[in-house]
């Protein structure tokens, strides 16, 4: 007899946005120390601190241990400067706000800096991923990979998938993270989360996947991917 599945609801918005936070904090800091935690300051200060602590309580709540209240006063009396944007577009203009601190300090080895706290961010995420498919007795293999995946599909992505046998093909025509960057001129930016995330989300999840992304919103006008990892590869 089969056990009932075991429906495990998807990470908030806020929790994902707070651990990426988090991650790039970590990368920052322990590049550049204090120079970097003043960096961070600038960017949560320039993105807004109300809408940031509003971020950090919601995160707070939905169970996530994050770094945001270590950059926002208990006392600082400001208003929220983004009362209508969703949190996927206050995902993608804190994002923004971090990288621009570091790359416009730093330049390329800033930019290899965002890089690496995407990468520790997506990984995190990707091996929570296969923890949901171990909860439920599924192998982290292809076929349980996005039935088991740990952020909810909103009506603002636009996207086709082809699941074959060993692959599977994702085009994305609409996203909201890529349409605020681009909405925002941010794109030197926000490029730098689009070329790391689902290459570290599927590599923590399993460490043989390969990830093709040959195409990115913010470039050719949609993200197309490429998941490959054969059906017996699964890390027991």
């Amino acid at each position: 007899m089969n056990e009932t599945k075991i429906i495990i609801p998807p990470l908030s918005m806020y929790a994902i946005t707070a651990k990426l936070f988090t991650h790039v904090e970590r990368a920052v800091v322990s590049k550049y120390g204090e120079q970097g935690q003043d960096l961070m300051q600038q960017a949560v200060e320039r993105f807004g601190y109300k809408d940031a602590e509003d971020i950090a309580k919601t995160a707070t709540v939905d169970g996530e241990n994050h770094t945001l209240f270590e950059y926002i006063p208990s006392y600082h009396h400001t208003e929220n400067k983004y009362k209508d944007l969703t949190i996927y577009a206050l995902m993608a203009k804190l994002f923004a706000q971090l990288s621009k601190a570091v790359v416009d300090e730093f330049g390329d080895v800033g930019k290899d800096t965002i890089r690496e706290g995407v990468r520790t961010f997506g990984e995190e995420r990707g091996r929570g991923i296969a923890q949901r498919a171990r909860t439920n007795g599924e192998k982290n293999t292809i076929y349980n990979y996005l039935s088991n995946y740990d952020m909810g599909r909103s009506d603002l992505f636009t996207y086709t998938s082809d699941i074959k046998p060993e692959e599977i093909e994702q085009n994305f025509t609409a996203c909201p993270f890529g349409q605020q960057w681009a909405d925002d001129d941010m794109h030197e930016y926000g490029i730098l989360y689009c070329e790391m995330i689902d290459p570290a989300v599927a590599r923590g999840y399993n460490n043989k996947f390969e990830v093709e992304h040959d195409q990115y919103v913010l470039k050719e006008g949609n993200c197309h991917f490429r998941f490959k990892l054969k059906e017996s590869e699964s890390n027991d």
